[in-house]
């Protein structure tokens, strides 16, 4: 059993504040990649995201929490994931946040002034540990859902804002990915050509398995094939 190292930080003693004394808030979109069954047997690889359950509250949200002052945005986003949902994790976007959010706390939605005022960094964090033991687990449930799913559970504007964002950046990696696997095909050969030299064509399998770094995709690809013409004609 994996044991949780961390205590969960409590109190605003270091909180950060914009020039609007909006609090500065930091989390994220927790993912993975999950394999999943249809109805004909066939496999296929999808993308589910991480909500939790709020205390004392019946909704949903995403990991989040206060960016104190002795920490960077992305290093609170990875310490909220792990207090409050129990994950650890890489963040996407080399840095970048999906965006930023403007928002109430829960506390103050029905109060028309600038107290409860936030300023939400969220990111995009593909999960790599998921711990059996984590720091508020007494006050939370986690569940992993499907982004459509995630999308009918999303309680306030921003949070569906954000999971747009995401669901975009996803989309993008994915074009980017299958953009690597196309191998531009060779200029075709003419039937005579081939047939003068046909005792001297194979056709042969690529050695190794082609893999790519970006560790965001979930659909795999069918091998490709390569033509070797031999030109010798001796």
């Amino acid at each position: 059993m994996v044991m949780a190292s961390v205590v969960a930080r409590t109190g605003r003693h270091r909180q950060r504040y914009d020039n609007n004394n909006l609090r500065l808030v930091s989390g994220c979109i927790p993912y993975r990649v999950a394999k999943h069954d249809d109805h004909h047997g066939d496999s296929e690889h999808k993308i589910e995201v991480l909500m939790i359950s709020s205390p004392n509250r019946d909704d949903l949200v995403f990991p989040k929490g206060g960016w104190d002052d002795d920490e960077t945005c992305e290093e609170a986003a990875c310490r909220e994931a792990l207090e409050e949902a129990g994950v650890k994790g890489i963040l996407k976007g080399n840095g970048n946040p999906l965006g930023v959010w403007e928002f109430r706390s829960k506390s103050s939605q029905k109060i028309c002034s600038l107290k409860g005022g936030c300023k939400g960094y969220m990111f995009a964090l593909e999960v790599t540990e998921e711990l059996e033991v984590w720091p508020e687990q007494g006050n939370r449930d986690r569940k992993w859902l499907c982004i459509k799913e995630a999308f009918k559970l999303c309680r306030y504007e921003w949070m569906c804002r954000a999971l747009e964002k995401f669901l975009a950046v996803m989309t993008e990696d994915r074009k980017h990915e299958m953009w690597e696997e196309v191998v531009v095909a060779p200029h075709p050969v003419p039937v005579s050509e081939c047939q003068i030299l046909l005792t001297n064509c194979c056709v042969k399998r690529p050695s190794g398995s082609q893999q790519h770094s970006n560790t965001s995709s979930c659909w795999d690809y069918a091998p490709s094939w390569h033509i070797a013409v031999s030109t010798d004609s001796s």
